[in-house]
């Protein structure tokens, strides 16, 4: 059970009605955004607290044991400083929140209900849904590796050694059209082949999105030239913006000894014997003398 300060406890045994609920967001590089649900500015514990129209959250639900509970933040963008480029570009992923329950006659009476990160933040149609995770998230993170024959490192970090700055692995290229629903033709693309940045990212390196990243779904020829379909939505069009593209990979042995002569640096395990062959029983057509399972 939560212990509230005695000032907070007395007022919700009243009755009373006035509470309201803020919300207190911290980025990743010290930026603080401030919303409330109420209709008036409001300052709490040493921050100034603005008005969000259509600000509000989901029941949340907590326990004494481990699990993570659920609460969803969602509301209107507006001018209140959440901006869709800054949550497009993945600025506030991993923000530090906290939720506190105000009465909003004397906001010095409030109490601190809940503190965690931002998850998945989705954006549609002029509105903003993010997940807030609590701290006992944390525990789901793999911190070990698990084994499998794919690769699990990310291309170009400091297990997979690629260089992704290499001119064979990297394009800067400008946006012919932007067709919507995240396809983007594109010009400067000559000498890469189909699929070459499948898997791979897209980064806007001027305009109104600079900054903006997103894995590229899918790389190939469209009617009107080279195209590159994304899997999140750009918050603003992309047409005549220069973006950077870098070489995607599929994660199998096979591409990286192919596309990035990179197999001495391969974290997966190509060779490691799937459910099918510990199932296997004795052949009856077969030697069965302990020979390679891969002959």
């Amino acid at each position: 059970m939560k212990d509230f300060p005695a000032a907070f406890a007395a007022r919700l045994a009243d009755g009373a009605t006035t509470f309201c609920r803020c919300w207190r967001l911290v980025r990743g590089d010290g930026a603080v955004l401030a919303i409330t649900d109420h209709d008036q500015p409001l300052t709490v514990d040493g921050t100034t607290y603005q008005p969000e129209d259509g600000a509000e959250a989901t029941s949340d639900v907590a326990g004494g044991d481990f699990a993570t509970g659920g609460l969803d933040l969602s509301g209107a963008l507006s001018a209140s400083g959440l901006d869709a480029a800054d949550l497009a570009a993945g600025r506030y992923d991993g923000a530090r929140i906290e939720l506190r329950l105000v009465d909003w006659r004397e906001p010095e009476v409030f109490a601190l209900l809940r503190v965690g990160t931002l998850g998945e933040v989705t954006l549609a149609d002029g509105a903003f849904r993010a997940e807030v995770r609590g701290a006992a998230a944390a525990l789901a993170r793999v911190t070990g590796r698990t084994l499998s024959p794919a690769c699990d490192a990310d291309v170009g970090d400091t297990r997979c050694r690629v260089d992704l700055t290499a001119a064979a692995y990297a394009a800067t290229v400008s946006v012919v059209a932007d067709l919507g629903e995240g396809r983007l033709v594109v010009d400067g693309l000559t000498g890469f082949a189909d699929g070459w940045f499948t898997h791979g990212w897209l980064t806007v390196t001027d305009g109104t999105a600079a900054g903006f990243a997103a894995g590229i779904k899918r790389h190939g020829a469209d009617v009107d030239g080279a195209a590159v379909d994304l899997w999140t939505l750009p918050p603003v069009s992309l047409a005549g913006a220069a973006v950077r593209l870098t070489a995607g990979c599929d994660r199998s042995f096979a591409t990286c000894a192919a596309k990035f002569a990179n197999i001495l640096n391969f974290r997966g395990c190509p060779h490691i014997p799937g459910n099918d062959v510990a199932l296997w029983g004795p052949d009856p057509d077969g030697g069965n003398d302990g020979g390679s399972l891969f002959a």
